[in-house]
């Protein structure tokens, strides 16, 4: 039996191989394009790793964005490709840390259960990061002075972010009544000056105690207080 090859039965063929013609081309521009995101953001996270260390070390107006490129091996041009100005790498460089800090926080927090434990958690995991890294405290330091008019800092901006969940874990410890009936924003509010109160204090002082302690000092005042059973019912508080 032979067969006749005519262009209808030649077509579904050639329409197929155009198809995955087509199909492999798209796949290599989409392998390309992401290979080329991925080389953008690993050098992004170069830059400004080496800027936060920078500033941290000279501070603002000590710091040339010229140094930063020869540092890290790379023309003055790239770093203004990714950051316009230092302006702009310095405030994405003090957002990165919020970024950071915010993951270690997630990292502890998110596979408790309890919400109670995750409080506890949460804070140990942000005194923890900042202990680690006083050099980024000091980048927010550096924020609120030299750029004075940002009137919300970037650390208050991500507190104000990142905030309402920390409400919803107190919400329901309220409502299953194992926290006493107090606004949530008002402890929100009290805890977190109690932990941005103790960064900058031991930047400032240094650190007489480990992070576990201070941690643990916090917890037994928010939790417990300082009133015993018999003075807050003299006072005629529960």
């Amino acid at each position: 039996m032979h067969f006749i090859l005519t262009d209808q039965s030649v077509r579904p063929y050639s329409c197929l191989a155009f198809r995955w013609s087509r199909h492999a081309r798209g796949s290599r521009k989409k392998a390309k394009r992401l290979a080329g995101e991925a080389v953008w953001a690993s050098r992004k996270e170069e830059i400004l790793t080496e800027a936060a260390r920078l500033f941290a070390e000279r501070g603002y107006s000590e710091t040339d964005t010229q140094l930063l490129a020869e540092t890290i091996g790379v023309g003055k041009g790239t770093v203004y490709r990714y950051f316009p100005s230092k302006r702009e790498l310095f405030l994405a460089a003090a957002d990165r840390v919020m970024r950071m800090m915010r993951e270690r926080v997630d990292k502890q927090v998110n596979a408790v259960e309890d919400p109670l434990e995750r409080i506890i958690k949460g804070i140990g995991a942000f005194l923890d990061f900042f202990g680690e890294h006083p050099e980024f405290v000091e980048l927010l330091i550096q924020e609120r002075a030299q750029f004075k008019d940002r009137k919300t800092p970037t650390f208050i901006q991500h507190r104000i972010v990142n905030v309402e969940r920390w409400r919803i874990l107190y919400r329901g410890l309220i409502a299953d009544g194992r926290v006493r009936e107090v606004p949530v924003d008002r402890i929100t509010e009290v805890i977190g000056n109690l932990l941005y109160g103790t960064i900058f204090t031991n930047y400032f002082s240094g650190q007489s105690k480990s992070v576990e302690a201070q941690a643990q000092d916090i917890l037994d005042i928010v939790f417990n207080g300082i009133l015993t059973d018999d003075e807050r019912a003299r006072r005629g508080q529960p």
